[in-house]
């Protein structure tokens, strides 16, 4: 069969796999930078270990093109550690790596995922009082070395479920008990097995970029950097961050939800409903408290900032009431009215408008604004008009009274560039909100805060938008960028970290997505994306429990039926 591989061809032979291929063409490349580490094949990814051509062994004469190459007219994309679908085959082989190398040196150790830190992820070791982050970068580095080919094997469901349960890795044998398909696909080396949900490099020397470096309780591992592949990412300090996190897995272990497992037992059992109250419950106070810090600094702005999908909206308006039982009067604004006219922004080298950059605001004019309303004076706001995309004057003007709170809602909020000048910081009360999901599938994957805020975000463009799961995936890349430039760089400048996540919402969110994930066809370009979200919701028990979920909480803002948009 002719191949055309990143616009070369080639004619691949039965037998042959990618990687064959890519080498025949001298396509290998030298740094992490230029090496293809995986393949799209008709918007799947596949291993560069598939396999084009197969030759069935009962037909000798007769090769058999696999689905995806015929879907794809023999087209394939090489995909580099630039491409998301690229680096997540990275982080995966890495985490093999590691969690096989912690196998072999302390092998009654548990290791599991706990949260990302930029770009590296902080990983608890518990039950081995000898861990040592030097002696497990050697032996990673020695696995490296060996250049392990990284191979799938397809076993049966039940086998894998003994396996694991014999083994003590409970975590995963109760999530397997869960999957509905009779198999299991696992990679193996030695009498070490384990899966990522979903493909790796060929092996593990293709990992030339990374390093571990000791923490409390365990150790970072560090992906390369996203800017510059070539070398290691730096480790931000994020101790708030952090704060909020584990405050989240306090919570897990009190409300017995720290896994899907335990969420799908609760689903079950109709104790879901329980945990939809505390987590409202826990919302609440966690806004009152907010209200309280707002009050006793006497702050008169509250800048609220968050990436996409994270609730922004509803929690500038619960906030907005807790502040009345204080006695204030809260001012909702948006910083999306201080959009610079469409027509003014220059575009970008791919020719698009950049709408997530700072210079998409008028940064002067919302200083001017903020500064003159806390000197006393009055101010006529801007509305935006994304129809026409230009700024209107419509006679809007506000003056603050003594119990005036204005909450700035916005993308940019936390960024130094919005803060007027020579103003008195204690007045700016800084919020930042974003769904830390704690909830983990098993000790070695975790379910990251971008995964909760893109079934958010599916779910809410269909509902309110009508847009289809195609558009929002297609935005979602550009939207991830914005984040990592404008916003994740201040989140650790917020007086406080909000975590807008429940505990509760993947499987309520299941009913309202899975239809609409399941009608996307193979061919289509976003179909890996989609099928990575479904691979974790086919393990999550839907619950049809809509009926408990108060209309002022965060995941109505999603859902529907929020009583702040009525």
């Amino acid at each position: 069969m002719k191949l055309t591989i990143d616009g070369r061809e080639i004619q691949a032979r039965p037998g042959q796999s990618l990687l064959d291929l890519v080498k025949q063409l001298d396509m290998e490349g030298g740094t992490l930078t230029d090496r293809p580490l995986a393949a799209k094949i008709a918007g799947e990814v596949f291993t560069l270990n598939y396999i084009p051509v197969r030759q069935k062994e009962e037909e000798a004469d007769r090769p058999s093109i696999r689905r995806a190459m015929a879907a794809s007219n023999g087209e394939v994309r090489l995909l580099r550690y630039e491409d998301t679908a690229g680096k997540e085959c990275y982080i995966r082989t890495a985490q093999f790596a590691m969690f096989l190398a912690i196998r072999q040196l302390w092998p009654e150790a548990r290791a599991k995922m706990n949260c990302t830190l930029g770009s590296s992820v902080y990983i608890e070791v518990v039950g081995e009082p000898g861990f040592s982050a030097s002696r497990l970068k050697q032996k990673v580095v020695d696995l490296v070395r060996e250049d392990i080919p990284l191979i799938r094997r397809r076993i049966p469901l039940r086998e894998a479920v003994e396996r694991f349960d014999t083994d003590g890795q409970t975590d995963k044998s109760r999530l397997l008990a869960w999957r509905e398909a009779d198999y299991y696909d696992e990679y193996v080396y030695g009498s070490f097995a384990d899966y990522y949900y979903g493909e790796m490099m060929p092996s593990t020397g293709y990992l030339s970029v990374w390093d571990i470096i000791p923490a409390d309780g365990g150790f970072v591992f560090i992906y390369p950097d996203d800017q510059n592949p070539e070398v290691c990412a730096k480790v931000p300090s994020m101790p708030n961050f952090f704060a909020v996190f584990n405050e989240g897995e306090r919570w897990c272990s009190l409300m017995e939800c720290e896994t899907v497992a335990d969420l799908n037992d609760l689903t079950t059992s109709g104790r879901i409903r329980e945990l939809i109250r505390v987590n409202e419950a826990l919302h609440e106070k966690h806004f009152s408290q907010v209200a309280d810090q707002v009050c006793e600094r006497k702050a008169r702005i509250v800048m609220l900032a968050g990436p996409s999908s994270s609730g922004k909206t509803t929690s500038a308006n619960r906030l907005a009431t807790q502040l009345r039982v204080h006695g204030k009067k809260p001012i909702l604004m948006s910083l999306d009215d201080y959009y610079v006219d469409r027509d003014k922004i220059a575009p970008g080298p791919d020719g698009k408008l950049d709408l997530e950059h700072i210079n998409t605001i008028d940064c002067g004019l919302f200083r001017r604004d903020m500064g003159q309303l806390l000197a006393g004076k009055t101010v006529e706001l801007p509305s935006f008009n994304f129809r026409t995309g230009r700024r209107e004057w419509r006679g809007e003007k506000l003056t603050l009274s003594p119990d005036s709170v204005i909450i700035v809602e916005g993308l940019h909020g936390l960024n130094p560039a919005m803060v007027p000048d020579n103003v008195d910081m204690d007045l700016i009360f800084r919020l930042y909100v974003s769904p830390l999901l704690p909830l983990n599938l098993d000790d070695h994957n975790r379910i990251p805060t971008s995964y909760l805020r893109l079934l958010r975000r599916i779910v809410r463009d269909y509902e309110t938008r009508g847009s289809s799961v195609q558009k929002t995936l297609s935005m979602w890349d550009s939207v991830q960028r914005g984040e990592k430039r404008w916003i994740f760089p201040y989140q650790e400048h917020a007086d406080v970290i909000f975590n807008s996540s429940t505990l509760y919402e993947l499987a309520v969110l299941k009913k309202h997505i899975f239809p609409l994930l399941t009608a996307v066809e193979p061919e289509d370009a976003c179909y890996d994306q989609v099928r990575n979200i479904v691979k974790v919701l086919n393990f999550v028990r839907e619950a049809d429990v809509d009926d408990e979920i108060p209309p002022t909480s965060l995941v109505r803002e999603f859902i529907g039926g929020n009583s702040f948009y009525r």
